[in-house]
């Protein structure tokens, strides 16, 4: 049996199958099309650490921490011949499914990009469910990377999963609606409810993992080779705003701040993401819930405005002089929301928190200002602009 790790060549995809091929004797797969690298290329910008080729990283896997049970198929996920390949030959007893296009932003560029977007999300996760059915393998614990992005920014505590509802004295827990912000949290709200569909209809067990806004730029295992470092991307459309923010940091750029920056955001640091899913990946078939469970794949929230001083403050370290600075906000958003979000079951799962956000953003500086050159050649791209294909 073979557990496959779709968006094998991902920012968080890469370093979760590192991770599971280090800690069990299965074989992993890691399976993906490069598509991010071209993502990011069409918007003019490019990773800021070196990404080697997937034959390099591979080789370093085995040469450096020994592992040999890692391997890669590269193909479409949308295409149906490509994943009735990857079942039959293959039978996996875990599918890790972090392959998508990722960007809000990018999918708000327009019609064609939205419509990229959720073409690419859905068709994937539906031709992987609909599969394991074809295929009875309905026993295949599904997990799935969606974002608590789908929970929009409620004045009520977030629950971990579905919200209770009432009408005329009747209660009942319902699916939390997708109210997500862009064309891109719509696709994973909608597998949200694909996934729920394939747990009642065809018994698939389904742990959807809503991801927080991920920082950082090492794990225990990428540490070790340069060849393992996972891709790091900030520019606009890619660049979460806490590595937008350091990226700004280390060229010398203002740290650009919407609006007053008060509002809480949900983070989660990349070691302890890839800690939950590769602890959930290797649960016991016996142990692993066999309905729909709902994991709320977050540390802490923070302001954005927190985000930035904290990121000015560790640059003293490195000897950089950071300016926090106050833009017009673009987007329609209140500026002072103090999120809560409830995560006590996915705190059971990874037993506390790894690396604190201050911890993080340390390493984040620590790697970008070995590449300060490639990003201050991109420093273009920090705020949004115009695309080469668009100026025609």
């Amino acid at each position: 049996m073979t557990i496959l790790v779709t968006g094998g060549d991902g920012y968080i995809g890469w370093p979760t199958a590192l991770r599971i091929a280090d800690r069990t004797d299965e074989r992993v797969l890691a399976v993906d099309n490069f598509a991010r690298r071209e993502w990011v290329e069409e918007v003019g910008s490019v990773s800021a650490i070196p990404v080697a080729s997937i034959e390099e990283r591979i080789d370093a896997a085995e040469e450096t921490l020994g592992i040999r049970n890692l391997s890669f198929a590269e193909g479409d996920l949308t295409e149906k011949s490509f994943v009735d390949e990857l079942l039959t030959v293959h039978e996996p007893s875990v599918i890790v499914h972090t392959a998508a296009q990722p960007s809000a932003p990018y999918s708000q560029i327009n019609g064609e990009r939205a419509n990229y977007t959720q073409h690419n999300n859905l068709q994937a996760t539906r031709n992987l469910l609909w599969g394991l059915d074809d295929h009875d393998l309905t026993d295949t614990h599904f997990i799935e990377t969606t974002t608590t992005g789908v929970y929009g920014a409620p004045e009520f505590p977030i629950p971990e999963g579905g919200a209770v509802m009432e009408n005329d004295g009747d209660r009942d827990e319902v699916p939390f609606p997708n109210i997500g912000g862009s064309w891109y949290h719509a696709t994973k709200g909608f597998d949200a409810q694909n996934m729920r569909l394939a747990n009642t209809q065809f018994g698939i067990p389904v742990s959807d993992v809503r991801t927080a806004i991920t920082y950082g730029t090492e794990t225990e295992e990428t540490r070790q080779d340069d060849r393992l470092k996972t891709r790091f991307d900030f520019d606009y459309y890619f660049g979460t705003v806490a590595h937008r923010f350091c990226a700004q940091a280390v060229a010398g750029y203002p740290v650009t701040v919407y609006g007053k920056g008060e509002q809480r955001k949900p983070f989660i640091s990349l070691e302890d993401a890839v800690e939950g899913l590769a602890q959930i990946a290797l649960t016991d078939a016996d142990e692993r819930p066999d309905d729909l469970t709902v994991y709320n794949q977050v540390t802490r929230a923070i302001s954005i405005v927190e985000v930035a001083e904290t990121i000015a403050e560790a640059g003293d370290a490195y000897d950089l002089d950071v300016a926090v600075e106050h833009f017009e906000n673009p987007r329609d958003e209140d500026e002072t929301h103090k999120m809560e979000i409830e995560n006590d079951r996915y705190h059971e799962v990874i037993g506390g928190q790894a690396q604190s956000f201050e911890a993080a953003m340390d390493d984040v500086l620590a790697s970008l200002t070995r590449y300060a050159d490639v990003i201050e050649a991109h420093e273009d791209r920090f705020l949004p602009g115009v695309l080469e294909d668009d100026e025609e």
